[in-house]
C-alpha cells in the first residue's frame, strides 16, 4: 500500500522538501475514528530530517510530496506507520493512521 494524500489547501506549487532537508511541521495525528493522539501545540511545530528515517515511512513518503505552505491529510496504512508492533501503549498493532499536516518551513 502507499500512503493516500489529500490536498487541504495548496502550497506554492514549486518549493518541495529533498531528502535530509529539514521540515517545520504542524499537525495532528488521528485514528481513522477520529480519537486525536499526539498533535503539536500552538506556537510550537515539529521539526525533524525527511527522507531519512527519523519519522514513520508514511511521513518521509508524504512530506516530500507536498509543496511550501500546503495543508494535506496523510492517510497512512499500519506497514508505513508502526505495522504489527505499533507504539507502545498509544498506537495499537496494524493501525491506519491519519496527519493533517502544514508544511511550514524548509530548510
Amino acid at each position: 500500500m502507499t500512503v493516500y494524500i489529500e490536498t487541504i489547501k495548496p502550497g506554492d506549487g514549486k518549493t518541495y522538501p529533498k531528502k535530509g532537508d529539514t521540515v517545520k511541521i504542524n499537525y495532528v495525528g488521528k485514528f481513522q475514528d477520529g480519537r486525536i493522539f499526539a498533535s503539536t501545540q500552538a506556537g510550537y511545530a515539529f521539526e525533524c530530517k525527511i527522507g531519512v528515517g527519523q519519522v514513520i515511512k508514511g511521513w518521509d513518503e508524504g512530506v516530500m510530496k507536498l509543496s511550501l505552505g500546503e495543508q494535506a491529510r496523510l492517510t497512512i496504512p499500519p506497514e508505513d506507520a508502526y505495522g504489527s508492533h505499533g507504539f507502545g501503549s498509544v498506537i495499537g498493532p496494524d493501525s491506519t493512521l491519519i496527519f493533517d499536516i502544514e508544511l511550514l518551513g524548509i530548510s
